[in-house]
């Protein structure tokens, strides 16, 4: 993760040329823009399964509740529920193939993703359900502008099913983390939580449901205060995301 001198992580401008500094051979590096800049923040989404969280930040982009338009939905499954939901909303939504590792983009698959992003002009990337890990050159093109939900209240229960595991670990509070996204796995700089409560009665199938209720809040919230410029980050932390606004 850049140092806050670099980038701040959120709207203000980096540098005066937007879209300068290669990271792949043949792709430019993301630049911040200002935030009154005459065009919107745009938003490029990432996913791989039905799109909850996707349609839960479309819904508060449209009534307003997040100051940011999303340019870009892209996945690695063809047939995602999330690319669906997309096209019917009128964005622009592809399918680009992952490559040949089964848990991480390959390299020219990260070039290909760098490439229709810095196309749209984004200025965030949000994950949302996006199955892969992003490495190396791709955060290097998009630094302190990659972010993620995470269904526990990290740095607890990281990694897969992570409702399953504050169920099997008898936690009696878990929920949701947004963060940055760095070379780790779910390992950047935390910038807001919300807490569920774990009932005595839960299966991981209505821990789950109650999660995704709590991330459908939590998302847009964050990404409005991001795209406000309301968020810095010092070391390891993020400050100025409080839940309650």
């Amino acid at each position: 993760m850049p140092q806050p001198q670099q980038s701040n992580g959120t709207g203000g401008p980096r540098s005066q040329g937007a879209w300068e500094s290669p990271c792949f051979t043949g792709v430019q590096c993301l630049r911040k823009r200002p935030l009154k800049a005459p065009t919107s923040y745009r938003l490029g989404v990432l996913g791989s399964g039905r799109g909850s969280n996707f349609v839960a930040l479309a819904e508060a982009c449209t009534a307003g509740r997040v100051p940011a338009e999303i340019a870009i939905v892209l996945s690695d499954v063809e047939d995602a529920g999330i690319l669906s939901h997309a096209r019917e909303l009128g964005i622009r939504a592809e399918y680009l193939a992952p490559g040949r590792f089964r848990t991480k983009l390959d390299e020219e698959a990260e070039r290909l993703y760098a490439e229709r992003l810095i196309e749209s002009r984004v200025d965030l990337i949000v994950l949302a359900g996006f199955m892969r890990i992003l490495k190396g050159g791709f955060l290097r093109a998009f630094a302190s502008r990659v972010i993620n939900i995470h269904p526990s209240l990290l740095p607890s229960f990281p990694g897969l099913e992570a409702w399953k595991q504050a169920l099997e670990h008898g936690v009696k509070v878990t929920g949701c983390t947004v963060h940055f996204v760095d070379d780790g796995i779910d390992s950047g700089p935390v910038i807001g939580q919300s807490a569920v409560p774990v009932r005595d009665g839960d299966t991981a199938s209505t821990l789950h449901a109650r999660i995704q209720e709590a991330e459908r809040r939590l998302y847009p919230a964050v990404v409005a205060a991001l795209a406000r410029g309301e968020v810095r980050v010092e070391g390891r932390r993020a400050i100025g995301f409080s839940h309650e606004q």
